[in-house]
């Protein structure tokens, strides 16, 4: 029997908690943005009114503004969006204990032993979208499928506030006509690399050998030609199991631009000595 996994995405998670909070930005072009001042001036979120003009994820305050004069900028609450992230999971463990997070505004969901109580992973999905809406004020987009790749790909494929189911008995027909960057794990590098050979969607990487893609992209290819083969893994872990921490990772964006050898030189000693100091 295949399991039934969950993904839940919150909508424009950060746009939508900030025009929750705030009922007249409804309606209005919004993104969430970090601080000029500090040179981390990026979109982090946007609502649906700004994306119609273009707005994306990513790209400087400067270019969306280009493309939407109007576009009201707001900075950050990040205090805020945790509890809405945690009030969300809360929910979800209404349905299964087997949740396990993808960033503040995504988890998946394991339901397949909730079905006797709750219905089929469809009829699931439906009523949390519908309490996440009603007790929340917020909107997700859900896809259910029997493992987590095509879970995320789901959710994906409708939003915002939809269902999209993929079964295994149809899945070929649903994913393989989809270009190779709609699953996760392909970006824009990967992507390239993968049409150099002839490879442009989903169906020409499963039709392909897991040989053929350890090839060209080492062993991530082979975990790529098997999630696109329906074989990636549905193992969801429990709302209280933690991956041990194997790194930590510090980035830091600098009040002006480096221009000479030397001030990097002299960045790096400093972060040197702050590692030396932790």
């Amino acid at each position: 029997m295949h399991k039934v996994i969950l993904h839940c995405d919150l909508n424009s998670f950060f746009a939508s908690v900030e025009v929750k909070h705030n009922p007249r930005l409804k309606g209005k072009p919004v993104a969430v943005c970090g601080s000029i001042e500090e040179r981390h001036g990026i979109v982090l979120a946007k609502t649906n009114e700004a994306k119609r003009f273009g707005v994306s994820t990513g790209e400087a305050i400067w270019q969306a503004k280009q493309k939407c004069r109007d576009l009201i900028i707001i900075s950050p609450h990040f205090e805020l969006y945790e509890k809405y992230s945690v009030e969300a999971r809360k929910i979800y463990y209404r349905y299964t204990d087997m949740v396990e997070s993808f960033g503040i505004d995504e988890c998946w969901l394991d339901v397949t032993a909730s079905k006797l109580l709750f219905g089929d992973g469809y009829t699931i999905a439906e009523k949390i979208r519908e309490d996440i809406k009603k007790e929340l004020g917020l909107t997700i987009s859900v896809g259910v499928s029997f493992n987590k790749i095509f879970a995320k790909l789901g959710s994906d494929m409708k939003k915002p506030d939809a269902t999209t189911v993929i079964p295994y008995e149809d899945f070929k027909n649903i994913v393989w006509k989809l270009p190779t960057d709609e699953m996760l794990g392909i970006g824009r590098a990967t992507k390239r690399k993968l049409e150099k050979h002839g490879i442009y969607t989903l169906g020409h990487l499963a039709n392909s050998s897991p040989d053929f893609c350890k090839r060209i992209l080492g062993k991530v290819g082979v975990e790529l030609w098997k999630n696109a083969n329906g074989l990636g893994s549905n193992k969801v872990a429990k709302y209280n199991n933690y991956a041990p921490v194997k790194s930590i990772g510090r980035g830091n964006t600098f009040d002006h631009d480096l221009t000479t050898n030397q001030e990097v030189w002299d960045m790096l000693y400093f972060f040197q000595r702050m590692l030396h100091t932790v």
